[in-house]
């Protein structure tokens, strides 16, 4: 691939940000973005995904949230139309992914969602030293994602794969990944 956009997402701990990386180090000319350090930028009023006791979660985040996904959509087309391929990486689920694949201009685009089951992602949760699961637990996650994500891009599997090993798959499927 000469250039061009790989979008990564999941839920929290599928493994993406290793995943990413490791298909970034795969190509000739890559540049790897991780979509939350632009939420990590917000210094002053940062508002978090966490839910409320009602359920809801704050228009703020939301808000947040969407610039987040903006700003790594814009880095991500600018690293491709200076000649790499852009590996952006973030959790992105139900129905925002087709909003978030509408934020990139750049062709070609490739969609990749880690799909691994609840105890594969639980299991990596709990290996991390980072906390990623406050106010949902994995299997709510893992259900939404499932019931309420759209069926676009390449799914994988990932739940018994080392990360290696899902990068491969990626990289060997991604013609099957395009979406744009």
């Amino acid at each position: 691939m000469d250039s061009g956009v790989i979008a990564i997402t999941g839920v929290m701990a599928a493994g993406k940000s290793t995943v990413a990386q490791l298909v970034a180090e795969r190509l000739a000319r890559s540049a790897h973005v991780h979509g939350n350090d632009f939420n990590l930028y917000v210094v002053g009023g940062r508002a978090r995904m966490d839910r409320r006791p009602d359920g809801s979660v704050s228009s703020e985040a939301w808000n947040q949230l969407r610039l987040r996904y903006r700003l790594a959509a814009l880095v991500a087309d600018e690293y491709a139309r200076a000649g790499f391929t852009a590996v952006v990486q973030d959790v992105v689920t139900g129905p925002l992914l087709s909003e978030y694949v509408g934020l990139f201009s750049v062709r070609p685009l490739h969609l990749v969602v880690l799909d691994p089951d609840a105890a594969a992602v639980a299991r990596r949760e709990r290996d991390r030293p980072k906390t990623g699961y406050t106010t949902w637990t994995v299997e709510e996650c893992v259900a939404d994602h499932r019931r309420d994500t759209e069926r676009i891009g390449l799914w994988i599997d990932s739940s018994e794969q080392t990360p290696a090993e899902t990068a491969d798959e990626l990289v060997d499927r991604l013609d099957e990944a395009r979406i744009a």
